[in-house]
C-alpha cells in the first residue's frame, strides 16, 4: 500500500501539467499519482498522461473518463485511490520539494505510530503571476504546531487564515467514511472538499512547511474575479451546500464548530462580495435569498456568521453600504494577493 495518493484533475493542461507532475515524482515510490484526464479534447493531455504512466509504471497511473468536471475528477481519485492518505493537486499547480520530503517523512512517522492521524494541515503559497513578493498562508495561531492534537487541545482557536483544499492531507478512508461526493460539473467544489469531512475530524497535525505552490494568473481560471461573477450561481450552489450540511451538525465540539463556521462565513462572505460586484438587481436578490437562507436553515449560524465583521461587512444597508463593502473587499485583496 502506498503512504500517499495524489489526485492530479487534468483538463486540456498540456501547457502546465509537466511541472506539476514533475515536482510530484520526487516522492518516489511511497507516492501514487493518480493523473485523472477528465475528456480533455483540444490538446495533448491524454498523450502526457499515458507517456508519465508508460514512463514511471510504479508510481503513475492514469485514468480517462469523460469529463465530470474537477468535482467529478477528485471523485475518481478518491474511489481508486490506493493510498493511506489522499491529495488533491491541481494541473497548473506545483509543490515544493523539501516540505514534500518533510511531508513523506511524517506520514511515514505517524503510521507507524500509536495514533490514527485524519488531517495534516500545512501551509500553501499564493504564486500570482507578475507578484513580486509571494504571500504564504500559515496557521501558527490557529494550530498547535509540530504534534498530533485533538479539537478538545485547542483551546483557543483563532480563525484568522481560510483552510483551503491546498492545505490538506486526509486520511483516504475518512474521505470515504464521510461520503464525500463532490457535484460534478460544478466549479468551487473545493471548497466543499475542506469542509465536509471535517465533523469526521478527531486528530490533526499542522506542518509549518510551504508546501502547496498555488497559481495565479492566467485569465480564463475559475477564481478569476470576472470569471467567478460569470459562475455565481455555481458558486451560491455550492454555498447553499455547505449551509444545509452545516445545519445537520449537532454534535461538534466548540472548536470543531467554530472552525466549520469560519469556513462557511467566508465562503458566504465570498458570494456576497460576487453578487454585490454583478451590481443587477437579480445579484442583490440572490444576495438576500442566500442570507435568508442561511436564517431559516441554521438561525444559530446565522447569528454567529451575519453580526461576524465579515458578514456585517457584507450586509451594509444601500448603495453606501455596497461601495464600503468593495472597498474592504480590494483592501482585502490587494493584501492577500488572490483573484
Amino acid at each position: 500500500m502506498k503512504l500517499l495518493s495524489i489526485a492530479v484533475p487534468c483538463y486540456n493542461s498540456s501547457a502546465y501539467m509537466r511541472k506539476c507532475i514533475d515536482s510530484l515524482l520526487v516522492g518516489g515510490d511511497e507516492v501514487e499519482i493518480l493523473i485523472i484526464d477528465d475528456g480533455s479534447t483540444k490538446d495533448d493531455t491524454a498523450k502526457i498522461a499515458d507517456e508519465y504512466a508508460a514512463k514511471y509504471p510504479d508510481i503513475v497511473r492514469t485514468i480517462h473518463q469523460e469529463n465530470k468536471g474537477h468535482g467529478g475528477a477528485v471523485n475518481t481519485g478518491i474511489s481508486k485511490a490506493d493510498g493511506l492518505y489522499f491529495k488533491v493537486v491541481d494541473s497548473d499547480d506545483w509543490v515544493n520539494i523539501d516540505a514534500y520530503k518533510k511531508i513523506l517523512e511524517l506520514l511515514d512517522e505517524v503510521t507507524r505510530g500509536p495514533r490514527t492521524l485524519d488531517v495534516l494541515i500545512s501551509n500553501y503559497v499564493y504564486e500570482k503571476e507578475g507578484a513580486k513578493k509571494k504571500r504564504v498562508m500559515r496557521y501558527p495561531h490557529e494550530f498547535p504546531e509540530g504534534e498530533m492534537f485533538e479539537w478538545s487541545d485547542i483551546k483557543n482557536l483563532r480563525m484568522t487564515h481560510y483552510v483551503l483544499m491546498h492545505s490538506l492531507i486526509f486520511r483516504t478512508s475518512l474521505l470515504r467514511e464521510c461520503g464525500l461526493k463532490l457535484p460534478e460539473h460544478t466549479f468551487y467544489v473545493d471548497n466543499l472538499f475542506a469542509f465536509i469531512p471535517f465533523p469526521y475530524v478527531k486528530t490533526l497535525y499542522y506542518l509549518d512547511v510551504n508546501f502547496y505552490r498555488y497559481f495565479i494568473g492566467r485569465a480564463d481560471q475559475s477564481v478569476n474575479e470576472d470569471v467567478m461573477i460569470g459562475r455565481v450561481d455555481q458558486q451560491l450552489n455550492v454555498n447553499y451546500e455547505m449551509i444545509e450540511y452545516m445545519g445537520r451538525q449537532k454534535s461538534l465540539s466548540r472548536p470543531q464548530r467554530k472552525f466549520m463556521l469560519h469556513s462557511l462565513g467566508i465562503i458566504m462572505t465570498v458570494s456576497s462580495i460576487m453578487l454585490i460586484r454583478a451590481d443587477t438587481p437579480e445579484s442583490l436578490e440572490k444576495k438576500r435569498q442566500l442570507w435568508d437562507y442561511l436564517k431559516k436553515h441554521d438561525p444559530l449560524a446565522y447569528f454567529s456568521i451575519r453580526w461576524g465583521l465579515t458578514g456585517g461587512a457584507m450586509n451594509l444597508p444601500g448603495k453606501g453600504g455596497r461601495k464600503v463593502s468593495i472597498t474592504g473587499y480590494k483592501i482585502v485583496q490587494k493584501l492577500y494577493g488572490f483573484n
